[in-house]
């Protein structure tokens, strides 16, 4: 099996073991806590419901009305600055569901925005994050050329270390400013952040939902709304690193398979200049394969030994090194024995032939 259908095999099953683990893990932890939650409004509600001498109709109208009035009470929701902020929400997929739009033509607007915007966003946060990793590369290197380092080039582990280190910080700085201007606690405010910056939006938190700061803190929400973009900006970097990572990975795993695909094709090809080492002379010279005939070693040795000095196959192998055994013979006292492949020693025929046919000339 190919490694990449192996890796991809391998992320769908680590998914869904994933989704497994995180529902038995809230399951254990929010569960317990839901049910003694649904306890105590059920009480609640019975006790307004005696005590003002309610209907159930008219309780439900109580309770559908107070729900509906909670945009209202942050403030006015669809002036520029709070339509700005419901723009960025749906570009960036938080959707908050803070606000949604309740006319006709204003759902179908924000149906062709989102489907234009969507895109528009995801390509625009790809392009500045690869801007962002090739000056954060360049500020690399540079350190490194300023310390002195021995190599001054950036390792992709590198540039992924650097950009979660950025992340971090303009997490916990971002936390440590909506505690101020909001009045959350320091764990509401990293779990907003965090739910904002990963564009889940459960919308249980939302900046600017508070003493109508749309309108009466222009700075904050100014800042606010600053903040989300660039960070995002930087959490779309480090994303773009770990998926161009993957991407690389399958490209190496096609680019070895491609390496392996041409050397099986080169082998058999080789395989089929070995042939003549199993036939009935099998001692025959490489060349005699690929001539298409077959030729007696002895004869060759006698027809070609005076012409050239290459060496050749003989018929006999007093070494037992192999087919690939080589006795090299001089015009001399002295013998060499080496051994070279069938491509060197076809390589070797073909000159003495060519030598050979010239002084017969």
């Amino acid at each position: 099996m190919k490694r990449q259908n192996v890796r991809t095999l391998v992320l769908l099953v680590s998914t869904f073991l994933y989704l497994l683990a995180g529902a038995a893990v809230f399951d254990v932890l929010e569960s317990q806590y839901e049910e003694s939650e649904k306890v105590r409004l059920d009480n609640i509600t019975k006790t307004i419901k005696e005590h003002y001498n309610m209907t159930t109709n008219d309780l439900e109208d109580l309770r559908l009305t107070m729900i509906k009035y909670v945009p209202h009470k942050a403030g006015v929701q669809w002036k520029f600055t709070g339509s700005f902020y419901f723009c960025m929400t749906v570009i960036t997929t938080i959707g908050y569901g803070h606000s949604a739009p309740l006319t006709p033509g204003g759902k179908i607007f924000c149906i062709l925005y989102a489907l234009v915007g969507i895109p528009l966003n995801l390509v625009m946060f790809q392009s500045v994050g690869e801007r962002l990793n090739i000056f954060m590369g360049f500020c690399v290197k540079n350190f490194k050329r300023c310390v002195r380092f021995k190599k001054a080039e950036v390792s992709h582990t590198e540039l992924v270390m650097l950009g979660g280190l950025c992340t971090m910080l303009i997490t916990g700085g971002g936390a440590l400013a909506f505690v101020k201007f909001e009045g959350w606690h320091l764990l509401d405010s990293v779990y907003f952040v965090a739910i904002t910056l990963t564009t889940v939006g459960l919308g249980d938190f939302v900046a600017l939902q508070q003493n109508n700061m749309l309108q009466s803190n222009p700075e904050y929400a100014a800042f606010a709304i600053i903040y989300i973009l660039a960070a995002l900006v930087v959490v779309a970097s480090v994303m773009n690193l770990l998926v161009l990572r993957l991407l690389t990975l399958n490209t190496e795993d096609e680019r070895r398979e491609a390496q392996a695909q041409e050397m099986t094709s080169r082998s058999s090809g080789l395989d089929l200049n070995h042939i003549d080492g199993h036939l009935p002379y099998h001692h025959a010279h490489a060349g005699g394969a690929l001539l298409g005939k077959k030729t007696d070693p002895r004869s060759m040795c006698t027809s070609c030994c005076n012409d050239c000095k290459h060496p050749h196959r003989t018929h006999h192998d007093p070494y037992g090194i192999g087919a690939n055994a080589i006795h090299l013979q001089h015009m001399g006292p002295t013998i060499y024995h080496a051994t070279y492949s069938d491509d060197e020693t076809f390589e070797n025929f073909m000159t003495c032939e060519r030598s050979s046919k010239r002084k017969s000339i």
